[in-house]
C-alpha cells in the first residue's frame, strides 16, 4: 500500500537537460512571443465580449489561454538560455546580458497580465535582442 501512495505522490519533473547537451536555440521563444502577439491581436479583433454570445466568449477565452501558455513558454526558454547557455565569459562581450534577460522575463509576466498588443510587441523586440546576442555569441 505504501508503494501505491508513494507512487501517487511522485510527479514528473521536466527540464531541458543538465548533461549538458549543448543544444540551444531561440526559435522556440521567438515563436512563443509571436503567438502572444497574434493572440492579443485576435482578442482585440473580437471587440466587446458578449456574455450572451458563447462563440465570442469561447474565442476570447481561448485567445487568452493560448497567450498565457506561450508567454510562460517564452519565459521558460529565456530562463533556460540565460542559466544554462550563457557563461561568465559571455559577460565580456555582452556586459548588459543579465539586464537584457531580466527585463525580457519580466516582460513575459507583463504580457501575461495584460491583453496589450503593444506589450507583446515589446516582448518580441526583447526576444529579438536575445536571439541576436545568442547568435553573436556563437561567432
Amino acid at each position: 500500500m505504501f508503494d501505491k501512495i508513494k507512487t501517487a505522490l511522485i510527479s514528473p519533473v521536466y527540464a531541458h537537460c543538465d548533461v549538458p547537451c549543448g543544444i540551444y536555440e531561440t526559435d522556440t521563444m521567438t515563436h512563443a512571443a509571436a503567438t502572444c502577439h497574434r493572440m492579443a491581436e485576435k482578442y482585440a479583433e473580437i471587440g466587446e465580449v458578449d456574455d450572451e454570445d458563447p462563440e465570442s466568449m469561447n474565442t476570447a477565452i481561448r485567445c487568452i489561454m493560448t497567450k498565457e501558455k506561450h508567454a510562460q513558454k517564452c519565459k521558460d526558454e529565456l530562463y533556460l538560455l540565460w542559466s544554462d547557455y550563457f557563461k561568465p565569459e559571455h559577460l565580456e562581450a555582452f556586459p548588459d546580458l543579465h539586464d537584457v534577460f531580466w527585463k525580457a522575463v519580466k516582460q513575459c509576466s507583463t504580457v501575461k497580465q495584460t491583453n496589450s498588443v503593444d506589450e507583446c510587441s515589446k516582448l518580441q523586440d526583447m526576444v529579438h535582442t536575445v536571439a541576436h546576442m545568442f547568435a553573436d555569441s556563437k561567432k
